[in-house]
């Protein structure tokens, strides 16, 4: 029937069949054809012929502030569609750490890479203040920092607490059964940590000082991937990160997480900021909000 309302829309404004049938390139008895299934559908007549003008009976002249109706209706649901397209295809700026793209984003960004397959969505990494910087600036759409930030024209979320646990493999001496490590464990213990210049390696010298242990430092690598695929070989112990230690991650490589009471204290809220007022409109909000969502389902569920 749209279509037809749509035709009749035509016959009205033109006042007359023979204009109607050139504006539509139809034939004039195609047309009158349309009308009167028009007519017969809803039961009334709409026009009366006066000489050679139509005029509109009051059903019809109903009918036409319907039609109009429906035409705008129409109009606004296809920009409603042709906004989705747009949003599903947008440009998506996300600026995190390395060390954050290493631990806690590949799972979140797979789900929501999954969920708007259209977006094309760039990572920009720096060290906390650049990233804040960069979302202030509009360089970047949002972004997750491992600190709570207070920052005029920028809403900051806690998405979840981290701390560091003691990783070893399944069968190094501080993973046997019944024997509970404490922080002097580590002494002396090889031992394979961050490249210095992180929060995780301030976090480990801080604590080294603290319980006035030395351990024997092996390596000291940048990634937390290497780390991990290298403990098992030198049979040594890691202090990583708790958003990191996925229990896939733990039994492909054979290792097991052993949260030390001590390491508790090394707690910090990782964040999602954003503007006040993303420039990319609500599309970004629901962004943000989808991402806080997966943060929180994924964690909980352990990835």
């Amino acid at each position: 029937m749209y279509e037809d309302l749509m035709v009749f829309i035509t016959v009205v404004e033109q006042s007359s069949l023979n204009r109607a049938s050139k504006q539509l390139n139809l034939s004039q008895p195609a047309l009158s054809r349309k009308i009167a299934k028009l007519e017969e559908e809803l039961g009334v007549q709409l026009f009366v012929r006066k000489g050679k003008k139509l005029e509109l009976t009051r059903t019809g002249q109903a009918t036409y502030t319907y039609a109009l109706e429906q035409r705008q209706r129409h109009h606004h649901f296809l920009q409603s569609i042709s906004r989705y397209k747009e949003a599903e295809r947008r440009v998506v700026t996300l600026g995190a750490s390395l060390t954050t793209i290493q631990t806690t984003l590949p799972p979140l960004i797979e789900a929501l890479m999954n969920k708007y397959p259209g977006t094309e969505l760039k990572l920009v990494t720096g060290k906390t203040h650049e990233i804040v910087s960069y979302v202030k600036d509009k360089k970047a759409d949002f972004g997750v920092i491992a600190s709570s930030i207070e920052e005029p024209g920028l809403r900051c979320i806690p998405l979840f607490q981290d701390h560091l646990e003691l990783v070893v493999p399944k069968k190094h001496k501080l993973a046997r059964k019944g024997f509970t490590p404490k922080m002097k464990s580590l002494d002396g213990l090889p031992m394979i940590i961050f490249s210095k210049g992180t929060w995780y390696r301030r976090l480990v010298d801080e604590l080294i000082g603290k319980y006035g242990i030395i351990p024997d430092v092996r390596m000291e690598i940048d990634s937390f991937e290497a780390i991990v695929r290298l403990l098992p070989t030198c049979g040594a112990a890691a202090l990583l990160p708790r958003s990191y230690l996925r229990p896939q991650l733990l039994r492909d490589n054979e290792l097991t997480a052993i949260p030390l009471q001590e390491l508790e204290q090394t707690g910090r809220a990782t964040c999602l900021i954003y503007p006040d007022k993303p420039e990319t409109g609500l599309e970004t909000i629901q962004w943000i909000m989808e991402m806080r969502d997966l943060f929180s389902t994924h964690l909980i569920s352990g990835g």
